[in-house]
């Protein structure tokens, strides 16, 4: 079943036939519908107006669009390696058993597809998944058997139980954000106060840098767009958390909404902003309507919307636009092409989007933990902020620690504290490494515990993942190649043959069919994605790779066999399908190559 044409036109009206809202229309389209038809496609591209290949290659773009039917109930189990940890391939065998269906496919009579995602945003309560969109965690067999039960009765989702989304937010220490008692429109009237660019002046003198990654100075940005040529400018606040490991945003979200949007206010009054977006990751749906309230809330309160507090010259509203599953769409100008309701590929740079970002306006787009900091650095001012951290490296930082530790959760601590510090208060045993910063980060061994989190040592966008010594970090590395694959926008080819190569030779390896030329390979590959990707995915996706070999080459060759090259014909390999008709899969099924 598809739209109506008049239905298909009313919706478009309500999103007042505006190209750039298409992934939002796309995204009501398959609620609705549950998938995305090719005449809902006709449809929406002659109503905006915009060929029809837009259209097709936007929908066909992101993950969570389907372009042709799928289940009524779409199971999506977390593919993130702190799940897999937890017994999450088990779990999904599990339910796919209950509805004789394999993973990726629709069951015979379309009521249930299962198959993976990335990441939930949930590592700290995994394993988890998602069912037509809605989060579901801390999943075991008895929860498997509930979901399978209620699919098989095809109990609406809003009548299934609400224990089963219940998210909570695991904090274990906080400190300046997550204590952060703040009236909303406090920093807002600090800033009308100081004036414009004395509030970038004292942002400036915090040293505040960018938390979801690359550290930029904060006030640079504001400063650079203020003083871009154009009349409209743009704040964004980048929800967008897709790296694995990293849940410290939906925290801030679901408690301190309120300092954010009050963040993203007081940088529209200083760069003289009109127009704001959230652009909020699609795993946390859960998370729209707490959002929306609170916008309603602020507008009702004139602290968004038309003069606010009371200041006929500032005017500034926020929109909430929902991502679609794009990984990529955490690099700014990716995000902002997919605002623009376009694919998310990142834009060539220069020029940058503090002067050409959203509609080619001049545009802040900065991450919500960089946002709550600003609003309280107006509030409070920039000693208050550096009177933690180092020199360098000022105020704190949330860490999302999941993975091997007793105490998963939000960690906020001043910049400059040691891993093993921050092992120590998870309660960590037996570390083997802690990949830092998401698979695009760093992986340390033991010997690099006594590092620093902070810009000059280990800088960190808050991912904290920790692996035991019962863990082989071959197989932690070929989770993480499969995301780089599978999250790759296919726009350039060093990424989407690279990232394809390189989990090919990872899969081989943990499977025992490696060669140590598989291992050479890995490595120029590696270095290649690193200096050819158009963008920062295709630069760090051979990261865990290049880390895992240098310090944890052991667990590589324990499953590589002796010799450089292998046979182009697998006959095990061959035998499968004969194995998937009969129905074994034991041991004599199989070919050994050493057998006599």
């Amino acid at each position: 079943m598809t739209l109506p044409t008049t239905a298909i036109g009313g919706l478009l009206q309500r999103h007042r036939n505006d190209p750039s809202r298409l992934v939002q229309i796309l995204r009501d389209v398959q609620d609705a519908n549950g998938f995305i038809s090719p005449r809902d496609i006709t449809e929406i591209a002659q109503g905006l107006g915009v060929p029809r290949a837009r259209v097709e290659g936007t929908a066909g773009f992101y993950s969570f669009f389907a372009t042709e039917p799928r289940g009524q109930y779409r199971v999506l189990f977390s593919d993130n390696i702190t799940d897999e940890m937890l017994g999450s391939h088990a779990l999904r065998d599990a339910l796919c058993r209950a509805f004789d269906v394999h993973p990726g496919e629709v069951s015979r009579d379309g009521l249930v597809s299962v198959g993976t995602t990335s990441c939930t945003g949930l590592c700290d309560q995994g394993p988890a998944l998602l069912v037509n969109g809605r989060a579901i965690g801390r999943l075991d067999p008895a929860r498997i058997g509930v979901i399978a039960a209620l699919i098989r009765g095809k109990t609406p989702l809003d009548r299934w139980p609400a224990e089963l989304f219940e998210v909570t937010d695991m904090i274990h220490r906080a400190d300046l954000l997550l204590d952060s008692a703040l009236k909303p429109g406090e920093a807002i009237a600090a800033a009308m106060e100081k004036g414009p660019q004395a509030v970038i002046d004292e942002v400036k003198k915090s040293n505040l840098r960018g938390r979801g990654g690359a550290g930029f100075s904060t006030a640079t940005k504001w400063d650079a767009c203020r003083v871009a040529p154009g009349p409209e400018r743009v704040v964004v606040c980048n929800a967008d958390e897709g790296e694995p490991g990293t849940f410290k945003d939906r925290v801030l979200l679901r408690r301190h909404a309120e300092l954010v949007v009050e963040g993203m206010t007081v940088c529209a009054y200083a760069v003289g902003a009109q127009a704001g977006f959230i652009y909020l990751r699609g795993e946390y749906l859960f998370l729209r309507d707490h959002l929306e309230a609170v916008l309603q809330a602020r507008r009702d309160a004139r602290l968004l919307g038309q003069s606010i507090r009371g200041q006929k010259s500032f005017d500034f509203d926020i929109e909430l636009h929902l991502g679609a599953g794009a990984y990529v769409c955490g690099e700014e100008s990716a995000l902002i092409e997919s605002l623009e309701g376009k694919r998310g590929i990142p834009r060539n740079r220069p020029p940058y989007p503090v002067t050409h970002g959203y509609k080619q306006r001049p545009t802040v787009v900065n991450n919500v933990e960089t946002l709550a900091a600003a609003a309280l650095i107006v509030k409070h001012g920039a000693g208050w902020f550096t009177a933690k951290g180092t020199p360098t490296s000022s105020g704190t930082k949330i860490h999302s620690v999941s993975g091997d530790v007793a105490r998963p959760g939000l960690y906020e601590l001043p910049w400059g504290v040691t891993i093993a510090e921050l092992l120590d208060l998870s309660g960590a045993k037996n570390t083997q490494a802690v990949q830092v910063g998401g698979p695009s980060g760093v992986c340390l061994a033991g010997d690099g515990f006594k590092r620093k989190l902070a810009f000059e040592d280990v800088p960190t966008a808050g991912a904290f993942m920790v692996f035991d010594n019962s863990r082989a970090m071959v197989e932690v590395a070929e989770n993480f190649a499969r995301f780089f694959k599978h999250e790759s926008c296919g726009f350039c080819t060093p990424c989407r043959v690279g990232t394809a190569l390189m989990h090919r030779a990872m899969e081989r390896i943990v499977h025992g069919r490696g060669t140590k030329r598989d291992l050479k390979e890995l490595k120029y590959i590696a270095q290649l994605l690193k200096v050819s990707s158009h963008c920062g995915l295709g630069h760090t996706a051979g990261n865990p790779v290049l880390d895992t070999l240098e310090r944890f080459r052991p667990s590589y060759q324990r499953r590589i066999r002796s010799f450089d090259v292998l046979p182009s014909f697998d006959l095990d390999e061959a035998l499968a399908p004969a194995r998937e008709v009969t129905g074994r899969d034991d041991p004599d099924a199989h070919f050994a190559e050493d057998a006599p």
